[in-house]
């Protein structure tokens, strides 16, 4: 620091030195000297870094865990679709009686099995109908009657159908749900970024007003000692009171933003088992090392944004849902053939079993078939259904064009914000480099009586005041290379 190298400094050469070392200026230099070193030689805090504020985050914070259910909802949604594709076993019982006559009883049993793709369904049942007044075509053996077979689309649904598309589109929900996440785990760690970085200039602006506090104190009462030994104008207690006094003002407001600081950093703080923490008052934030970026980390955050955006990864998801869904309703634009057919057999008699020679047994004569068709007359529902798909399909591209240009200009953009703030941090070193160089030069010639007390307090709070404003530019910094990483879609 500025103050421990001028007190290593040797005293000048002076034809009154030796009343300088027993001077009351000299006393109070020596005074200064000792309040410098107090401040540096204090117990070591603990530093709580960003990488570790980050982690805990990643690990911990409610809404990045909240994160990860975005896929298993997903999941629980492609579960649902699949369940359109289950077996399905169905039975129908209807029976009547009347006057001690059984008009009739008809149970019919079975399983369908869907078969992908191509929409095919397998069926199989079994009838058993008796009584004195059922309709003769659905007369059945004595033992019931078995039906295997198949139902095949032949127009609609012979290529997508409603169930395939509704699984197809779970799965591409997949993707949004993966650009749901990103975002949010990259908001949540962004808003922490910027909360951990107003902590560090909270802190550092409290230490530099701390340790200008303690100085002007320290002055005030050297300063009053002189006067009451008849060495200075009483005048100058003045002087050195309000510049203690107004320094103290500026420590108890610097004192209220660090709290609310550290309050802030303290809502991003979890334990395992969602159990919030707080900001132990013993740790302090790192101080940063700033980093150049060089172009090819912003050209690399272009290529990942181009294609790992979240806002993109999005618009892609939908994309491949309105793909999916012009697919389907140019199926439905052909006409319904729904064409099915069935092998029929007589099951086993008791004590006997099953006689595959017997003519009731499967064979291709023992069958039945059916053919549905249906086809509207003008297809209005589903050409308007199909445009109005392939409008939002141009909407999603448009969007998505604009969307990427955005996106890359504004990573430029926040590239430029970085290395404006660099090149603005490095002029400000050197401005606090030269005024430390004439605080010391006022601090000599105070010393050898050639200067005011009130010139020195000037180069002294404009000293404070430049470092403060290097501290901002050090946040500033932080907090515009956690916005270029935001702005890519992506984390420190």
């Amino acid at each position: 620091m500025l103050e421990i190298k001028k007190a290593r400094r040797p005293v000048p050469r002076h034809p009154q030195s030796r009343r300088v070392l027993t001077s009351p200026v000299f006393v109070l230099h020596c005074l200064l000297i000792t309040v410098y070193c107090s401040l540096f030689t204090a117990n070591a805090q603990e530093v709580f870094t960003a990488s570790s504020f980050y982690e805990n985050i990643r690990l911990y914070h409610p809404l990045v865990r909240q994160s990860a259910l975005f896929r298993q909802e997903v999941q629980a949604e492609i579960m649902q679709a699949r369940g359109a594709f289950d077996p399905k076993l169905f039975s129908h019982f209807d029976r009547k009686e009347f006057g001690q006559d059984v008009y009739y009883s008809y149970w019919q049993s079975g399983l369908s099995v869907p078969i992908a793709p191509g929409g095919i369904d397998l069926k199989m049942t079994y009838d058993a109908n008796r009584g004195k007044f059922i309709n003769p075509e659905l007369v059945v053996p004595n033992t019931g009657l078995l039906a295997v077979g198949l139902s095949i689309p032949l127009g609609q649904g012979l290529l997508t159908d409603v169930r395939r598309t509704a699984l197809r589109q779970a799965q591409a929900a997949t993707t949004l749900a993966e650009a749901d996440r990103l975002k949010l785990i990259n908001k949540t760690l962004f808003e922490a970024a910027k909360a951990y970085w107003d902590w560090f200039l909270a802190y550092r602006q409290f230490q530099l007003i701390d340790e200008g506090y303690q100085l002007a104190d320290t002055r005030f009462r050297a300063v009053r000692q002189r006067a009451t030994l008849g060495d200075a104008a009483m005048i100058d207690t003045t002087e050195a009171i309000i510049t203690a006094q107004d320094r103290l003002v500026q420590r108890q407001q610097a004192d209220v933003d660090l709290q609310n600081a550290r309050l802030v950093v303290s809502t991003f703080l979890w334990a395992d088992g969602s159990a919030p923490l707080d900001l132990p008052a013993s740790v302090v934030p790192e101080s940063p090392t700033n980093v150049v970026l060089p172009e090819r980390v912003v050209q690399a955050l272009l290529d990942s944004a181009a294609k790992r955006h979240p806002d993109l990864l999005k618009l892609d998801g939908k994309a491949q849902q309105l793909a999916l869904d012009e697919r389907f309703w140019r199926q439905m634009i052909r006409p319904q053939i729904n064409v099915s057919a069935m092998l029929l057999s007589r099951t086993d008699t008791p004590g006997v079993g099953y006689d595959w020679s017997s003519q009731y047994s499967f064979r291709p004569e023992n069958h039945k078939i059916g053919v549905d068709f249906v086809l509207p007359v003008f297809l209005r529902k589903e050409r308007g259904k199909l445009r109005q798909v392939q409008v939002k399909q141009q909407q999603v591209v448009f969007d998505r064009q604009q969307t990427n240009r955005d996106i890359l200009n504004d990573i430029r953009a926040a590239y430029n914000s970085v290395q404006t703030l660099g090149n603005q941090l490095t002029l400000q070193e050197q401005t606090v480099q030269n005024q430390e160089i004439l605080l010391r030069a006022e601090q000599q010639k105070f010393d050898l009586g050639e200067s005011s007390l009130f010139l020195v307090n000037t180069r002294e709070s404009k000293l404070i005041d430049l470092r403060i404003k290097r501290e901002e530019l050090r946040a500033k910094y932080q907090k515009a290379v956690a916005q270029l990483y935001f702005t890519a879609g992506t984390t420190l």
